[in-house]
Order: C-alpha cells, then sequence, then structure tokens
C-alpha cells in the first residue's frame, strides 16, 4: 500500500516574492522533490491545507488527525512547518492512532535551493517504512519520539529534550 503524504505547507512549500520580498504558498513541491530524489517507494499526496504553522489552529490540527484516522493505510508522512510541528505531533499522539507518522519539514524553502526540505523527506521516507505505529518527528537526518524534541532556535535544529 502507498504511503500517504499530507501536505499542510510551512517553509517546505514556500516561495519568494521577487517583487517585495515576501513568502507565500503557491502549490506543494512534492512530486518535484520526489521526482528528483529519484523515489521509488510509492506514494499517495493529499494537500490538506497550505499555511504557515505559527498560523495553523487547533481545528486544522484536528483536520490533519481526522486524516491520519481515516486515511487507508498505516504509514503516513505529514509535511509542517518548524515552529508548531510538535504540536500536532503531541494531538496526533493524544488520539493513539495505531499507524506510524512521521512528520517533517524544513528550514529553509525548497525554492531556495539551498533547502534541507529534500534530505528530509528523504529521511522521513525511510523512517516511516522502518519505525513502529507511533508519531515521530523527522528533521536533520534523525527521527525522534513526539515527546521528546525541540526545535533549537539557536541552533536552528531539532534536538532531544535533555532528562
Amino acid at each position: 500500500m502507498a504511503i500517504r503524504i499530507f501536505v499542510t505547507g510551512g517553509t517546505f512549500d514556500k516561495e519568494y516574492n521577487e517583487k517585495d520580498g515576501t513568502l507565500f504558498f503557491q502549490d506543494t513541491h512534492l512530486p518535484e522533490m520526489l521526482h528528483l530524489g529519484r523515489n521509488k517507494v510509492q506514494v499517495d499526496i493529499r494537500t490538506l491545507m497550505m499555511i504557515d504553522s505559527l498560523e495553523m489552529t487547533e481545528d486544522d490540527r484536528e483536520i490533519i488527525a481526522h486524516n491520519c484516522i481515516t486515511t487507508e493505510g498505516n504509514r503516513i508522512i505529514i509535511t509542517h512547518g518548524t515552529d508548531t510541528m510538535v504540536d500536532t505531533a503531541r494531538l496526533l499522539a493524544s488520539k493513539k492512532i495505531p499507524k506510524t507518522i512521521v512528520i517533517t519539514g524544513a528550514m529553509i524553502p525548497y525554492k531556495f535551493g539551498s533547502s534541507d526540505g529534500l534530505f528530509n523527506l528523504g529521511s522521513a521516507l525511510a523512517f516511516v517504512q522502518t519505525l513502529p505505529h507511533g508519531v515521530y518527528v523527522a528533521m536533520n537526518g534523525r527521527w525522534f519520539n513526539w515527546d521528546n524534541v525541540r526545535k533549537n532556535k539557536q541552533t536552528a535544529e531539532f534536538e532531544e529534550i535533555a532528562v
């Protein structure tokens, strides 16, 4: 069965407006990224929303959860903005969905050419096929349990929470 990829927006899919210097959303770059990465894994991409994660509401998170619960298959990747992906992971974990869900994102937009997005997407594809059921965050070539990760804004990397 295909791996389901839910697109929610975030830096992954931002575009740059050269006229006014703003970032905006047009369409997902996932098909192009998968082609560039020479992906041979069967995927089914669905765009749920195209928003910055700082603008994501609890209703938006419930939409993501509903789609995870009702989709066929048990392997899901969610592309998400990095600022609040842990909040979405927490909500998904509370639903106790018996599937493997990997949330990933990018610190730099894919269209900038120097993005970490392609690497993070490839990592998420590998992790979703090998990790047991649960909710995970995949960034910087690593996977993290949903309840033991944070974004370090000083280093611009994800890290385990020190116990």
